[in-house]
């Protein structure tokens, strides 16, 4: 397979398969992702839903199925998934002994940008999170709420087609969860596809579409809206519940 046709696809996978030995760990998943749109890849521990994102990121080889990400094979393009890809976890991946500033400047050189688009794409992300006055600040010094904005900015720095946001709320209160969903949804219309994992139900209700891991295999994908009426539901977390009942084992 060579570099991806269908122009409205960001993520196409058939059949992704992941096994260790014997087990089993994603199970011939297959599924779309819109350029564009926010897409929630729901599971609970054990489902699966951490390997699968990893062969989707370029950094585990699928044992079987085919895909692409980005426009690029995930079985033969790995290295150019990754220079086309954001990706961003609850960690948040920064050095607290560096500025804000150095840590642009290092995920920008990391991602292979030029000394004047760094400082564009700097300047353009510091005036959007109305972090400009903290260029100078370490990153240990400033609150929670900013360095997840700030982990957003160095994951997107270099403009991807799609950024991986695994569980990043983690441990952050809900006004500043609220916030960073508003940088999620400005990505979105600029055409970014946002591809997101997270344990907090209330944030599934925000994504275009949401798929439910369970043992391995996709058990359910569609908008929250329909997803609640099929499984006559009032909430997310109830789907979830429902889903997640069915589960046979118990680690990612």
């Amino acid at each position: 397979m060579t570099q991806h046709t269908d122009t409205d696809k960001a993520i196409s996978i058939k059949g992704l398969t992941k096994r260790f030995g014997s087990f089993t760990a994603v199970d011939g998943i297959t599924f779309d992702v819109s350029k564009g749109e926010i897409f929630g890849f729901l599971g609970a521990n054990g489902a699966g839903k951490t390997t699968a994102m990893r062969m989707l990121c370029g950094l585990s080889v699928p044992t079987a199925g085919d895909g692409t990400v980005a426009g690029y094979d995930i079985l033969t393009q790995p290295e150019l998934i990754k220079r086309h890809i954001g990706y961003m976890s609850q960690k948040f991946s920064l050095y607290e002994e560096l500025t804000v500033d150095q840590n642009l400047r290092l995920f920008a050189t990391i991602y292979g940008l030029s000394s004047s688009r760094t400082a564009e794409r700097s300047a353009a992300l510091y005036a959007e999170l109305e972090m400009t006055d903290m260029r100078r600040a370490l990153v240990r010094d400033i609150p929670t709420g900013w360095r997840q904005k700030l982990a957003f900015a160095a994951a997107t720095i270099h403009d991807p087609a799609i950024v991986f946001l695994d569980e990043p709320t983690g441990g952050v209160d809900p006004v500043t969860r609220r916030r960073f969903w508003e940088l999620i949804y400005r990505a979105s219309s600029r055409g970014m596809t946002v591809f997101v994992t997270t344990h907090y139900l209330d944030e599934a209700e925000y994504c275009h579409r949401i798929s439910m891991m369970v043992d391995g295999r996709i058990v359910a994908l569609d908008s929250p809206e329909a997803l609640k009426k099929k499984y006559n539901a009032a909430t997310m977390d109830e789907v979830f519940r429902i889903l997640a009942s069915r589960a046979q084992r118990s680690d990612d």
